[in-house]
């Protein structure tokens, strides 16, 4: 049996970060000068930390170059006599559901506790389907003098005299009202025709119902059709004489009625309860709760729904039956993924110096979907089957149900998700440190508006968050247009600056005393961090290098890699890589703005993107804080933290007042939250699936490799897939992701998550397993690298397309006979209208956004985590003026239940936040009580309220009953 290290997470039990969620300590801003915290700012204790590493020289070739997750040992591995170490099972509080073996598709939702990263108040979770759902009805009564009746079962299909609801995109538009001499459709309620995307549920809002047994899900093929009889319509996929699915309805109008009933429109229903999802069930997967909802899970075989979400929790056999869906067939990945606090850690094994068993055909990794034969001396890989042997001091007996004796006592035979310790065939060099380099504009306007002075505050209260012991390295420098490094070697009385003039072949002045052990210079830096904002008070000099100093910095970095942190404040104007206000031309030539409009969203050219290839390959991550008032091309700047596994934060209209504490939340978190380094990793498949495409934040230099210079817990990697082969019916497809990376304290780990999901070939199935959150997330990352390549109405209608191709499926080969003016809904995907078309008016696809504020939000989509997609096109509002401090010290939670976005909730009285992961908004009614403001903002009118709290004191409502806010500072 192998040896294991004591069951952690990657960082020590003992670590805990803290989402810092107000001012820097020791500083109080004026009340309501400070924007919230980014996204989910609350406190949020984490379980388990990652930290940075220690390397040696040079750049590391190509990926996997001792093959780590490409090759594997040709002899049999060697194992040590020591087991893994279990924690225990998780405590489960009292209340908590357990998920069966079949899970409703539902959506809803409970705060969440703070775990991790900063997280908004939580989402809304669905209810278990082992108790009673306690939720508020989907819709209500019909209209006053309508009468509901309740018809026949009707056939499948419509007859050939039907309108169906939906056309393709070049036919006629998807709704129709009803004929006037045809009587509503059972159960439904006449309207006058709403907009496309205005839904009705009819159904049970969680939609009860389960997988059919895998003896049910066998097609079987219609009697030929009798010339010249009427043939009884078929469904699609579906036996004879197998029911149909329960589905969403909403009659168009048929009165003179033009109000819609907002209570009959689908929504999010919250929930009270924590959900207890275990992945497997009687050998068979369970459907994972949503992804916005508060779950906890025992990982029984499948890996957690926190690092691999499939679009569809059963795969289709063939590609016929998947593009008939109209569905998408993808994963998202989230390798570092933070655990629920009361969920079992991730079990760590040690092969010793042989490393992990694998197959030695395809190089996957040992997991519990190998199959062990002849007594145990050979496997089966469940990717390539391949039949391997059996290393002899891994080889154990087969008990009766043909398992491994042993299987349950070993992590990587019984559970989805291990961490292997990496051995030496899997490094080409020794781990690398934990180096931080800030590289800090001081150009005038910096300066001026206070982004140089916030920068340095939030750099030296970091200072004593990184992470402790001689691995870690820090270094500084400034630039506008020279660059300035700074001798921090402890030797000196104090720091000394050198100056590097040539901004168009930069060097770096020294080859050591740049980035020291942050032990040896703690003192010269804090000092440094203090002055630089007085040296530098009366620069006039405008111009930044950004290019050259990041070129520069990198240049400091190469023998080690690590994280460069740059503070930005304008357009880049000298130096490598400088840029021109493209925007102000676009302007100026209307004409051909309106054309091209979408090429101000692509890179002015290659110069950034060279340069930031480089970057990977010697594993140097950079992060860009982009604190300004003006335009500063984003689209061509974050091209650079895009490629290297970075990220883009961005403050607009920069105020030292009110972003400083919101700049220290997110420097502080960007050091603090569980990562690692120099990391590669790679999506395997079962036969007849493959990888067809990766997206996200990294550096791919082959096909099957995505190089990643820093991953952290909050990236995501979108990974689409593709048949090249037919499936088997009543099969198992299975799906392997494989993380190879630097810890903070230099171990290299692997981190394998493996998911395997059954094979069906009925449509019908592909609707009852489809995963919302991730349909909607793929079709928003979609857009968002859309965007770029054309005009944005066309961007619009692809995503629009995306949504009535996956209805109109449904309703043509799934649905019952109904109405040609009835709009019929899949239970899993009731909210995909309504989310689609929150999406077209998100600020990436609005036609009046500014090019930067579209620019920062397709990057800031591309790595977001599955249940940050919801709230972030679909905000969540609660009602802030109704707490009650009494209550909320007797409660668990101090996040009261979200409310719907709907004007029937908004009351003129009220006081209400609207929050979604990344910007918070303040509603204030005009008729607030005094004594409400009194206690909420310690004031007694609204006049009096500081300007710097974003308040909107007016919202408009919109046909989808959407309440919407204008929620940036210049709009209001």
């Amino acid at each position: 049996m192998p040896p294991s290290n004591p069951a952690q997470t990657t960082l020590p039990p003992n670590m805990v970060p803290a989402r810092p969620t107000g001012p820097p300590p020791g500083s109080r801003p004026p009340p309501f000068a400070s924007r919230p915290p980014p996204p989910g700012a609350l406190p949020s204790p984490v379980a388990g930390t990652a930290a940075p590493p220690n390397s040696a020289a040079g750049p590391r070739p190509g990926p996997f170059s001792s093959s780590p997750l490409t090759s594997g040992p040709s002899a049999p591995p060697q194992m040590s006599s020591h087991g893994p170490v279990s924690n225990g099972p998780p405590a489960f509080a009292p209340g908590m559901a357990q998920s069966g073996p079949r899970f409703p598709p539902a959506m809803g939702g409970m705060p969440r506790p703070s775990v991790g990263p900063p997280q908004s108040p939580p989402m809304l979770s669905s209810g278990p389907s082992s108790q009673p759902l306690q939720v508020r009805p989907s819709f209500g009564s019909p209209p006053a003098g309508v009468s509901s009746s309740i018809g026949q079962p009707a056939p499948p299909f419509s007859t050939p005299s039907q309108a169906p609801p939906f056309s393709a995109p070049s036919q006629a538009p998807p709704f129709s009202a009803s004929p006037q001499n045809m009587p509503p459709p059972p159960g439904s309620s006449p309207f006058s025709p709403p907009v496309p995307g205005v839904l009705h549920s009819s159904g049970s809002p969680f939609g009860m119902q389960t997988w059919p047994p895998q003896q049910q899900q066998q097609q079987v093929a219609p009697p030929p059709p009798i010339p010249g009889a009427m043939q009884k319509p078929q469904m699609f996929g579906m036996p004879p004489g197998q029911p149909p699915l329960p589905n969403q309805s909403m009659s168009l109008g048929q009165t003179g009625q033009s109000k819609i009933d907002p209570n009959q429109i689908p929504r999010l229903s919250t929930s009270s309860s924590v959900i207890l999802h275990e992945t497997r069930h009687d050998n068979q997967a369970n459907p994972p709760p949503p992804a916005t909802s508060d779950y906890i899970v025992k990982d029984t075989g499948n890996c957690s729904p926190r690092y691999i979400r499939c679009t569809i929790n059963q795969i289709p056999c063939t590609v016929d039956l998947l593009s008939t869906s109209a569905m998408q067939l993808a994963l998202l990945v989230q390798p570092l993924a933070l655990p629920h606090p009361s969920e079992e850690p991730i079990q760590v094994v040690d092969f010793g110096e042989s490393g992990p068993v694998r197959c030695s055909r395809c190089k996957g990794y040992i997991n519990p979907f190998m199959k062990f034969i002849d007594q145990g001396r050979r496997f089966i890989c469940n990717f390539c089957g391949f039949t391997d042997e059996t290393p002899r001091d891994y080889h154990c007996n087969l008990g009766p149900d043909g398992r491994r004796r042993d299987a349950d006592e070993r992590p990587e035979l019984c559970r989805g998700t291990v961490e292997f310790i990496a051995s030496k065939e899997y490094m080409v060099r020794d781990p690398m440190p934990a180096v931080f380099f800030f590289l800090i504009d001081v150009s005038m306007n910096a300066i001026q508006t206070g982004a140089t002075a916030a920068a340095c505050s939030a750099i030296s209260q970091v200072i004593s968050d990184l992470p402790e012991g001689p691995r870690t390295m820090v270094g500084i420098a400034t630039f506008d247009s020279t660059i300035h490094f700074y001798n921090l070697k402890r030797a000196l009385q104090q720091p000394l600056m050198l100056i590097v003039p040539d901004v168009q072949d930069v060097y770096t002045p020294l080859e050591s005393d740049v980035i020291v052990q942050l032990a040896e210079c703690r003192q010269h830096l804090e000092i440094l961090l203090e002055s630089i904002p007085t040296m530098f008070q009366n620069n006039r000099i405008a111009d930044s290098a950004f290019g050259a100093a990041v070129k520069a910095a990198f240049l400091a970095m190469k023998n080690t890699g690590g994280k460069l942190l740059v503070f930005q404040s304008v357009l880049p104007s000298t130096g490598i890589g400088s840029l021109s206000a493209r925007e102000a031309e676009g302007r100026s030539n209307i004409s051909a703005g309106e054309k091209e409009a979408h090429k101000l969203l692509q890179p002015v050219d290659k110069t950034l993107k060279t340069m930031a290839i480089e970057f990977a390959e010697y594993q140097v991550c950079v992060d860009l804080f982009i604190t300004t008032q003006t335009y500063v091309d984003i689209a061509s700047l974050s091209v650079v933290p895009k490629t290297t596994g970075g990220q883009v934060y961005y403050y607009y209209p920069f105020s030292a007042l009110s972003d400083s504490a919101k700049l220290y939340n997110d420097l502080r978190w960007n050091v603090m939250r569980p990562q690692g380094f120099e990391a590669v990793m790679r999506v395997r498949c079962s036969q007849g699936i493959q990888v067809q495409e990766y997206s996200g934040n990294f550096c791919k230099r082959i096909p099957t490799d995505v190089d990643l210079p820093a991953i952290d817990c909050d990236k995501t990697i979108m990974v689409s897939l593709k048949h090249d082969d037919k499936l088997q019916e009543g099969s198992e497809c299975a799906f392997q992701c494989a993380l190879l990376y630097t810890t903070v304290y230099g171990q290299r780990r692997i981190r394998v998550s493996t998911l395997s999901l059954p094979c069906t070939n009925m449509l019908s199935n592909l609707f009852r397993s489809a995963d919302l959150d991730t349909q909607f997330a793929c079709i928003l990352k979609q857009a968002a690298n859309e965007i770029p390549s054309g005009p944005l109405a066309q961007v619009r209608d692809q995503a629009t397309n995306a949504c009535i191709n996956i209805l109109y499926s449904y309703r043509k080969f799934c649905a019952t006979v109904s109405s040609s003016g009835q709009l019929i809904l899949p239970e899993a995907l009731k909210l995909l209208p309504l989310y689609t078309l929150a999406l077209l008016k998100s600020n990436g696809l609005r036609t009046d956004g500014r090019i930067d504020d579209r620019s920062f939000w397709m990057n800031y989509i591309s790595p977001l985590p599955t249940p940050l997609v919801i709230p972030l096109v679909y905000p969540r509002m609660i009602a802030i003026h109704e707490l009650d401090e009494k209550e909320l010290e007797l409660d668990d939670s101090i996040i009261p239940t979200s409310i719907p976005l709907s004007s029937e909730h908004i009351s003129d009285d009220g006081i209400y936040l609207l929050e979604n992961g990344q910007d918070c908004l303040i509603y204030v009614g005009t008729s607030v009580q005094q004594n409400v403001l009194q206690q909420l903002f310690g004031i007694s009118s609204v006049e009096e309220i500081s300007n710097q709290l974003e308040i909107v004191q007016e919202g408009r409502f919109i046909r989808d009953d959407v309440f919407l806010l204008h929620g940036r500072r210049q709009d209001t």
